[in-house]
């Protein structure tokens, strides 16, 4: 089956933007593509922060307000529904990092709970995410999923953050609110499944509310979908799915080789890719019992997904199927998917300049890093910039 290759259509991939915001992601791509500067420039842009130096606003027109949606999330409104009026919904995601005690996991847990109830305001805004890092210390998911006791004193904010976890995943369901919930390092990530899998339980018993993350660039992801699909059909619930390749590799490698274990990382970029598409094809397989975010910049990867919709007869516009991509890139697959009528949302960051630092500079690292990421958003914003000067 040939699916029309509609990704090369930059009139639609830019509308919303004005020449001189096209003509400012480009010199931006420009200067991301320059590995030597990134390192150079996130350097710099770490000691100016530390030395409270004035250079927030010289961020915020740059880098911030290409890949974030504002400071807070009334500041993300014109963004919203410029999107929405291109069929383009809104993921919410307060990037701020790096918070460690009790009463900071309890703010950040009120702070989802006022995007929830945002979000159940606005037709634009039908899913939200988070970390399961947001809600408790990471030390406590990785000791738990390595099996180790806890203290009386641990296993009591152990149950705070189960119940952190549970307070959000009812109060989605109550407000038809679909809740992603990402996934980290992969020594954490055990405890973060067990209780993810423990909210899918209770509550997506008929639709899902509850999303999981897979990081496909994981060799044992595949067979850990299909584990999780038998509990669930055993126990009577549906599953919810975010799939990506994922975000820690080189970490994931070098504690693999310092502490002597088998990497967790696929060999190589096709054995990712291969397993990605796997179970991607795996879930629209069973649609009826899993639903499925595809979380992709990659083009190959979300034909595919179009390919196998229509072969299994699912409607562009079935709930059960969503496409996403990060705000400030790859706006050729989601505006382009959303003209021809499938489900699409963008990642969209917000949070105080200083607060969403790690996130902006984590966004620059991975597009010098991903072969051909930038190059391609430079092929096509120039491109969009020639045919509107012809």
């Amino acid at each position: 089956m040939n699916t029309e290759k509609i990704f090369n259509n930059t009139k639609i991939a830019f509308a919303l933007k004005s020449n001189s915001e096209l003509d400012r992601a480009y010199y931006l791509f420009k200067m991301i593509a320059n590995r030597p500067l990134v390192k150079i420039g996130t350097t710099l842009t770490n000691i100016a922060l530390k030395l409270r130096l004035p250079v927030t606003s010289l961020i915020r027109i740059t880098v911030f307000d290409h890949f974030c949606g504002g400071v807070n999330e009334r500041d993300c409104i014109p963004t919203i529904d410029s999107m929405y009026g291109a069929r383009v919904c809104s993921v919410l995601d307060y990037s701020v990092e790096g918070k460690a005690s009790e009463n900071q996991f309890d703010d950040a847990t009120e702070r989802l709970i006022k995007i929830i109830e945002f979000s159940e305001k606005k037709d634009a805004m039908p899913i939200v995410v988070f970390k399961p890092t947001a809600l408790g210390r990471f030390y406590l998911f990785q000791k738990k999923g390595e099996g180790k006791a806890f203290t009386a004193e641990e296993e009591a904010e152990w149950q705070r953050i189960i119940g952190r976890l549970d307070r959000l995943c009812k109060l989605s369901k109550s407000k038809d609110v679909e809740v992603l919930i990402d996934a980290e390092e992969s020594w954490m990530q055990t405890a973060a499944d067990e209780i993810i899998e423990l909210m899918m339980e209770r509550y997506n018993k008929d639709v899902p509310y509850v999303y999981n993350t897979l990081q496909t660039y994981r060799w044992d992801r595949f067979d850990f979908l299909k584990a999780s699909h038998e509990r669930a059909k055993k126990n009577g619930y549906k599953l919810g799915y975010k799939i990506v390749r994922g975000a820690y590799m080189e970490k994931e490698r070098e504690r693999a080789i310092e502490r002597g274990y088998e990497s967790p990382i696929c060999r190589d970029k096709k054995t990712t890719d291969d397993n990605f598409n796997k179970c991607q094809k795996y879930i629209l397989e069973n649609i009826n019992d899993i639903s499925i975010f595809v979380g992709t910049h990659n083009e190959e990867s979300t034909y595919l997904a179009m390919q196998q919709m229509e072969l299994l007869n699912i409607n562009k516009e079935d709930n059960r199927v969503w496409f996403g991509q990060l705000y400030g890139m790859s706006d050729h697959i989601s505006f382009n998917l959303a003209a021809k009528g499938y489900n699409v949302a963008k990642y969209l960051p917000f949070g105080p300049v200083k607060d969403v630092m790690p996130y902006l500079i984590r966004r620059a690292e991975e597009n010098t890093s991903v072969a051909g990421q930038t190059s391609r958003e430079l092929t096509l914003l120039d491109k969009e910039r020639k045919r509107r000067r012809a």
